[in-house]
């Protein structure tokens, strides 16, 4: 475990919390680019179609086997929910729930606008038709981000919603992935991934079906490649590695601390690339918080090399500021002074307030989406909802008003060098005089 200790008046050094919070940000290296390398996948998807994709999958993910077809069978998915366990389906299907329900309650209504001219403007939200959730391999299954992506997207009311992961080692996805897609409902599963199933799923092939949007996490190469193809499919963001900071409130006993290194180290078992952070303004506090990490890390295997640091602070608004400038994927408050601040946080993914208000929670079944912005992106984006699956479409009605939109828009049309402009607007005058 890597453990950097910075005390007040080092925290003060750096001259304010956007300092601060840059410095904490500089303790993860960015990764290196591999723009070449994705651009390359990308045109021979493109080009080639089924065949890349199969290439690079072989490659990439599963070498030295031959997968299976790119497009997962309907027996396969049926017989994936037999092999789990009955303790996961029923977890899975709290997820699918709560997830549902949450997701729900951000889809948004029509909404028309009388305008003093006469106009009407009407405000229509509609869902994109097709959606793709990309669920990455690795390590393990990641069943919580098919619930994640598929039932988010179902909710904001997407009909056509398939999923893509990389097949293993031994040229199959996980059955557990599987068994979620069809409990989530899912028609069509794609044995792919890497920057190949992106760009099939944006470009289309002779299987892969093209799609409007996809979203979900995965490595650099997949990132990099949703962001060449953003002009051709909406996405979610850039997903780099997570991260999490932790705000402590003054005397926090020792179960509070001894919950925040279990949340510390839980997220440290993202690996390599994560930032783990905690600040408080107690000095007591934060020794006992190192101190209970060194302790618990022993015995827990899991707990990858991801970056860990605890800051003191001066107060609990200083505490604030800092976490408002590192803006992270994860905030906990923990402590009453802490919580009591909670409107100030203006910059986070997903807050979790109070000591029982695990991240992990989110992750799996608090209903809330754990597919959030990274790297310091809160500033701007946020958490995967129905918004990134729906769309606003206007419809303008002018009718009896062109008169009075004439006058007010040839003038700017003209001003602009747009003469035919103005003569459009004009012509619904004459055709179409006031009362």
């Amino acid at each position: 475990m890597r453990l950097l200790r910075l005390d007040v008046q080092e925290v003060e050094r750096l001259g304010g919390a956007a300092e601060a919070a840059a410095h904490l940000r500089s303790l993860v290296p960015g990764g290196a680019s591999v723009a070449g390398e994705v651009r390359e996948i990308l045109e021979a998807v493109r080009a080639e179609g089924d065949e890349a994709v199969s290439r690079y999958t072989r490659r990439f993910d599963a070498p030295g086997a031959e997968p299976g077809p790119l497009r997962v069978s309907a027996e396969e998915l049926d017989e994936a929910i037999t092999l789990l366990p009955l303790e996961l389906v029923a977890g899975l299907q709290v997820a699918i729930a709560n997830v549902a329900l949450v997701a729900e309650a951000g889809v948004g209504t029509d909404a028309a606008v009388d305008l003093p001219q006469g106009q009407r403007v009407l405000v229509r939200e509609v869902p994109v038709s097709s959606a793709a959730v990309y669920v990455p391999g690795g390590r393990a299954p990641y069943p919580s981000t098919v619930v994640m992506g598929v039932v988010t997207a179902r909710s904001a009311g997407v009909i056509d919603v398939s999923v893509c992961a990389p097949p293993g080692a031994d040229g199959q996805i996980d059955p557990v992935i599987l068994g979620t897609c069809r409990l989530c409902g899912v028609e069509r599963v794609y044995r792919m991934g890497g920057a190949q199933a992106v760009a099939a799923l944006a470009y289309g092939t002779e299987t892969v079906d093209r799609v409007d949007v996809v979203v979900g996490p995965g490595n650099l190469y997949v990132q990099e490649a949703k962001h060449q193809l953003s002009t051709l499919i909406g996405i979610d963001g850039f997903a780099g590695p997570s991260d999490l900071l932790v705000a402590l409130g003054q005397h926090a006993d020792e179960r509070t601390v001894r919950l925040a290194a279990l949340d510390m180290l839980a997220q440290g078992e993202h690996g390599e690339g994560s930032l783990v952070v905690a600040i408080s303004p107690d000095a007591a506090v934060c020794e006992a918080l190192a101190q209970t990490l060194e302790d618990l890390v022993v015995e827990r295997a899991t707990v990858g090399e991801a970056q860990f640091a605890i800051a003191q602070v001066a107060n609990a608004r200083e505490a604030i500021a800092l976490a408002n400038a590192f803006a992270p994927e994860h905030l906990q408050l923990m402590g009453d002074e802490m919580e009591t601040l909670a409107p100030a946080i203006s910059a986070a993914g997903c807050m979790f307030i109070g000591a029982d208000s695990a991240t992990a929670f989110g992750d799996y079944v608090a209903g809330s989406n754990h597919v959030l912005p990274t790297g310091g992106a809160a500033r701007f984006a946020s958490a995967l909802s129905p918004r990134h699956f729906r769309r606003r479409m206007t419809e303008v009605r002018v009718g009896q008003a062109a008169g009075r939109l004439a006058a007010a828009g040839a003038p700017i049309a003209r001003a602009e060098g747009f003469e035919v402009h103005a003569e459009s607007m004009e012509a619904r005058v004459r055709e179409n005089p006031e009362p």
